[in-house]
């Protein structure tokens, strides 16, 4: 678990995916000597804070959102949101502004006005995290930005073995998205590929619970093409991979701008459930963790 602690303490926020990237650029370019394929890997200007690997000859692409929820200093001491975090008085919360690194406490109060206290004032439109508190037990693991670290996580995982397919490492998507357009038009018009996978992290709820699989999402707020869904469906039952089959109402992931794309893409979200969603105490079982990634490696290879 030292890489996704690892993930989970990295810097992030929507808009702010500088060091995150820069960290993923740092873990893959060294290990891509011992993945099974070398994939081609894509960044830089065009690309804006987005990293694209391409492995062998792809059919299928991974999308793992690395980007973060949290907070921006506003004036006399006020935050503003970024993406949709839960917000409660005594949240430790850390930055890096003019003077350095800054730690300070989220005050929530009953009318919905987020305010800091800190030990100074923290320079103007700094931007504000979950301070990163990583434990991990027999069973689970529990920590800020699970959501979406370990989508991250377990797409470095697929990729030590993955021959053909694409990981795309995108930003935004937690506050409102905007780099999947171009990525998406990237790969479809460069490499064909027009089918997706969506690594990412869902809700425990009354349906899907902690330790019984990964979560394969059949509808949110948004509707996939059923033909695809049922295409992964009958992969994941021949898999002998533990699986959930999740039906919700709500959220959304990278696959609304997938499907709202000129291209024409399938896609299906696949992730492991959390609870705490959106906290500084997310929780993951850890049969979920493996299960997620075992199907991943599954759907790839035969989708």
């Amino acid at each position: 678990m030292h890489l996704l602690q690892k993930l989970c303490e990295t810097f992030g926020p929507s808009g702010n995916e500088d060091e995150i990237k820069d960290f993923l650029l740092h873990h893959i370019q060294p290990n891509t000597q011992r993945w099974k394929v070398q994939p081609e890997i894509f960044h830089g200007e065009e690309f804006q804070n987005c990293i694209v690997l391409v492995f062998g000859k792809p059919r299928t692409a991974i999308f793992a959102h690395i980007d973060t929820i949290g907070y921006t200093v506003r004036y006399n001491k006020q935050l503003v949101p970024i993406g949709g975090p839960h917000s409660k008085t005594g949240y430790k919360l850390w930055g890096k502004d003019s003077q350095g690194e800054v730690e300070c406490t989220l005050q929530a109060e009953e009318e919905g006005n987020l305010h800091y206290e800190s030990t100074r004032e923290i320079d103007r439109a700094t931007n504000l995290i979950f301070k990163c508190d990583f434990r991990e037990t027999e069973d689970s693991v529990q920590s800020c930005y699970l959501d979406n670290r370990l989508g991250v996580y377990a797409a470095l995982k697929v990729a030590e073995t993955l021959e053909n397919g694409i990981i795309v490492f995108s930003c935004w998507e937690e506050h409102g998205g905007g780099s999947v357009p171009y990525l998406a038009k990237f790969i479809y018009e460069d490499y064909g590929v027009k089918q997706a996978l969506i690594s990412d992290i869902t809700w425990v709820t009354e349906g899907v619970r902690p330790g019984e699989g990964v979560a394969i999402s059949m509808r949110d707020r948004s509707i996939p093409r059923r033909h695809f869904l049922d295409r992964v469906v009958e992969i994941a039952k021949h898999s002998h991979v533990p699986y959930q089959l999740e039906v919700e109402e709500y959220g959304g992931s990278d696959g609304k701008e997938l499907q709202s794309s000129p291209y024409p893409f399938d896609w299906c979200f696949v992730g492991a459930p959390e609870e705490n969603v959106h906290t500084p105490d997310e929780k993951v079982h850890k049969n979920d963790i493996a299960s997620m990634i075992e199907m991943y490696k599954v759907l790839m290879a035969n989708l």
